[in-house]
């Protein structure tokens, strides 16, 4: 999840290159430069080079992820991961984090401390500022200083410092302090030495985040901080993690306290026996177990139990978040299914054969924390591991373990086999159920002429779009693919569900064909095995009125259906606003910056240029609305996620959806000032 910078090791050196004389074709392609079409104008002064941490400033969406409440929360976890980067090393055995009534955040630990001497390549800098001012510089390259860490690129403080209006180190190093003070990624003076000190060393970070880039209301939540904190502390059970924050920060209803420690010896194991606490649990004993070294290149820590509830597998790579999970998942699943059926055949039982991982981990609830080198992630966040070596690591070290504890525990290794294979004979009867309900569903619901359903049976694969109106609804039945691809027109605005009662929803008409449509049932009753469709898609027209259609029918299923938005069911189509033709090259354009852009780069030829605005999805032929939209192969789909925060995701749809019309104009408020004039509808 972090690109972390390095804090720690001193950097090494590159040799000084020669300047490279220029080529006398590109001299004299610098007076002139013309385009294919004769245009001139478009020369190398157009290039602009960014420099410094300026591109983080510019773009910090390619660093962080965007500018939300998880980004912020993303530059904590940076300078906290050069801390355990230390800890895991060796060097540290503590991390202070402190929340500040100031709205400064300060994470101290006890390592061996940034390097403070001059860097060789830059003989006028400190190697501190170095780090804190450059991207890509760091002592993590390599396996020299750190054998495992999660920094990789040598980018994660640098861009903390460029995205704080004031940032501030303090290291202690060779019985001596210094401090250097950034602002926007710019020193505000040197490094100063502020004398000796005893019975100190490390490095101590305190920042506060920019509000040019966070917004002027942006702040850090306590109650995140201390989850992040407490994670970090059960990954390596090496180190203590001391928490601490101004309590007029923390809300009434808020029980993170204002000071904690925490220190897990069990790491792993001990944050499933908390999380689960009086919680069902198939067997007597989690299955848990280290492995340090798999063949030299990495080591590993799990946990994992089966119980009543929904399954989770949480997964850590050098101590960073993989929430998207990745190649040491994969291997963790593998392992565990082979190893279960395995134990199947070595006892005989032949039911074990329709076992598949999905009913292996469906209710499991596992940690996996893997360290390995240089480990390759999908995207700067880190989100995903992609390292296929870690598949072979994660393997290795489960595989022997897992087969002993199954052996070791015959009665509770039965019992276990026993409850993953009920699993797999209820996934295969609610399967054939699904079928069969399927087949006579169009009858079943009776809607003729409003459903047009595909003419698959299995619900896996299958899509339904919901569009506004028959003429929407005539045009969407002509570009689908039958096979696949279902539509149910919608008569009409759908209910605004947060602001109706109870009545109204169960008389509303619109509400009840698309509940039963679905299949699945509202809230309490809704079951994700019954979904008939593996796709919901909301497509509306590309206009402010559909774009009201989609936010009232994503508050039906925020409230209604949550369980299918947090399944990643449910997505929003993306038909074009514009046609623009000239000669026989034909694009579309999504709104009017894309129509724009296209006019400037893709339209500079010669020839009239036609360009038709839809009025709605309607008047669009069939073989536009399939080519532009609903084609799997060419359309774009942005799939309707939940926030991690489910408080601030509830208060955001009772203000701008429920009744009351002040919390509406209070949002407006606090937001004009970000408004552009050319978004506005008028």
């Amino acid at each position: 999840m972090d690109d972390s910078n390095d804090l720690f090791a001193n950097l090494g050196a590159q040799p000084a290159r020669a300047p490279r004389p220029i080529d006398p074709i590109v001299q004299a392609a610098r007076k002139t430069v013309v385009t294919k079409d004769g245009s001139e104008g478009y020369d190398a002064s157009h290039i602009e080079v960014l420099e410094g941490l300026e591109p983080v400033r510019r773009r910090p969406g390619m660093y962080i992820g965007g500018t939300d409440e998880k980004a912020l929360h993303h530059l904590f976890a940076e300078v906290i991961d050069n801390s355990m980067d230390e800890a895991v090393a060796g060097h540290a055995t503590f991390i202070e984090v402190e929340l500040s009534a100031d709205g400064f955040l300060t994470v101290t630990d006890n390592g061996r401390g940034i390097p403070v001497d001059p860097h060789p390549k830059f003989p006028t800098k400190s190697a501190l500022e170095v780090i804190m001012c450059t991207l890509h510089a760091g002592g993590k390259f390599d396996s020299k200083v750190y054998e495992t860490s999660g920094g990789l690129h040598g980018v994660g403080v640098s861009v903390v410092n460029a995205l704080s209006d004031l940032l501030e180190v303090e290291v202690a190093r060779g019985r001596k302090l210094y401090r250097q003070r950034f602002s926007r990624g710019v020193p505000q003076g040197g490094l100063e030495p502020l004398g000796d000190v005893q019975n100190r060393r490390g490095t101590k970070i305190r920042f506060h985040p920019d509000a040019d880039i966070f917004g002027k209301g942006a702040k850090f939540e306590p109650a995140r901080l201390y989850r992040m904190a407490r994670s970090k502390a059960y990954l390596f059970g090496g180190v203590e993690i001391r928490w601490s924050c101004a309590p007029e920060l923390i809300a009434d209803k808020d029980k993170t306290p204002d000071k904690a420690v925490f220190h897990f010896p069990g790491g792993l194991k001990d944050y499933l026996v908390a999380t689960l606490g009086d919680e069902f649990q198939v067997t007597r004993e989690v299955f848990a177990g280290k492995s340090d070294k798999q063949g030299g290149h990495g080591s590993i820590e799990w946990a994992v139990t089966w119980y009543g509830g929904d399954g989770f597998l949480n997964s850590y790579c050098n101590t960073i978040p993989t929430s998207d999970g990745g190649t040491h998942e994969a291997g963790f699943r593998s392992v565990l299914t082979r190893g279960l059926k395995a134990y199947a055949d070595l006892v005989g039982n032949k039911r074990a054969a329709v076992v598949t991982p999905e009913d292996v981990m469906i209710s499991a609830a596992g940690m996996l924390s893997v360290f390995i080198r240089e480990p390759e992630f999908v995207g700067q966040t880190k989100d995903r591991l992609a390292t296929v070596e870690a598949i072979r690591i994660v393997e290795n070290a489960v595989r022997d373990a897992f087969d002993h504890w199954l052996a070791d525990n015959p009665q509770e290794a039965t019992k276990l086999l026993d409850w993953v294979i009920a699993r797999a004979d209820e996934r295969v009867r609610r399967r054939q159920e699904k079928e069969v309900s399927r087949k006579s569903a169009v009858r079943k619901l009776r809607l003729p002429g409003k459903l047009a359903d595909c003419t698959q049976t299995a619900a896996a694969g299958a899509e339904i779009f919901i569009v506004e109106g028959d003429s929407a609804g005539g045009s969407a039945k002509q570009a689908r693919d039958r096979a696949m691809q279902a539509v149910l027109p919608l008569r009409g605005k759908i209910l605004n569900v947060a602001s109706a009662g109870s009545d109204k929803l169960a008389s509303n008409q619109l509400i009840a064909d698309l509940i039963q449509a679905l299949g699945c049932g509202t809230r309490s009753r809704y079951r994700e095995e019954d979904l008939r469709y593996d796709r919901v898609i909301i497509m509306t027209d590309a206009d402010v009125d559909g774009a009201h259609i989609a936010s009232l029918l994503i508050t039906f299923f925020y409230q209604e259906m949550p369980r299918l938005v947090r399944g990643g069911h449910l997505y929003l189509a993306v038909p074009p606003l514009y046609r623009i033709s000239q000669g026989g090259k034909v694009m579309y354009a999504r709104d009017d910056a894309h129509k724009d852009e296209l006019l400037k780069t893709e339209f500079t030829g010669r020839g009239k240029v036609e360009l038709g605005r839809f009025k709605g999805l309607g008047e669009m032929m069939a073989a536009q609305l399939k080519e532009t939209t609903m084609d799997p192969k060419k359309r774009t789909l942005l799939r309707v996620e939940v926030l991690d925060d489910e408080e601030a995701t509830r208060t955001a749809v009772d203000s701008l959806m429920g009744t009351k019309a002040e919390a509406r104009f209070r949002f407006i408020q606090e937001r004009a000032e970000f408004a552009e004039a050319d978004e506005l509808d008028i």
